[in-house]
């Protein structure tokens, strides 16, 4: 059973991770992963990906450099990124099962919603099987706010272009530095349970208010 909080809905104004939290898209990101490594005769670690989690794309590539110590430029690093991530996005990436449901209810009830990740805007606008800007009110992504989510920075952004205050706001994440720092800043926060084997579940039920395991567990 999803928390009574998220229907009929005890907040004002929503704002929503993209990755994980609304699509089941860890797969894509170890697909690239194991084809960058690879093609610098790097292993794929499965520590990797989870100190990624909450680096945008620059931070992330700074990480990976100073990781492997590569001699290559994070702009190089992150348009591959980018060139991979577009190609299986474009026809990979969809909604998990109930999501689109309970955002339309959102919208239908006047609630303003917004996206807040650390993906790129190029990649995300990519998909075909997705129209972000039709769903969404606001798209906030690390190119306007270069910070980390262990930071409130972009849910903060994001509350602020949206017209609203984090006490009014809940924020949907499914990573445990973006979870606290969002509570932090004092935002209503649900945790919400991914496909990716690496989530800390436990840590992240600790982190935030309520939890979600299944978007088609809310009774609309």
């Amino acid at each position: 059973m999803a928390p009574q909080e998220l229907w009929p809905p005890r907040f004002s104004v929503a704002i929503f991770d993209f990755d994980g939290t609304l699509s089941d898209t860890a797969g894509i990101w170890r697909q690239v992963d194991e084809v960058f490594l690879s093609s610098r005769g790097l292993p794929y670690e499965e520590d990797y990906p989870q100190a990624m989690n909450a680096l945008g794309f620059a931070a992330g590539a700074a990480y990976t450099i100073q990781r492997f110590g590569l001699e290559e430029t994070v702009e190089d690093i992150c348009d591959e990124w980018n060139r991979l991530g577009r190609a299986l996005y474009e026809t990979q990436a969809s909604l998990r099962p109930g999501a689109l449901r309970y955002l339309r209810e959102l919208r239908s009830r006047g609630i303003p919603l917004g996206l807040a990740t650390t993906n790129d805007p190029e990649v995300l606008l990519s998909m075909q099987r997705v129209d972000l800007r039709s769903l969404f009110d606001v798209l906030v992504t690390n190119r306007e706010v270069e910070v980390p989510k262990s930071e409130p920075d972009i849910y903060l952004a994001c509350a602020d272009e949206l017209g609203g205050e984090p006490r009014e706001t809940i924020v949907f994440e499914d990573i445990v530095p973006g979870t606290r720092a969002a509570r932090e800043a004092g935002f209503l926060t649900c945790g919400v349970r991914c496909d990716d084997p690496t989530q800390e579940v436990e840590a992240l039920r600790e982190s935030a208010e309520l939890w979600l395991d299944d978007w088609r567990g809310i009774e609309l």
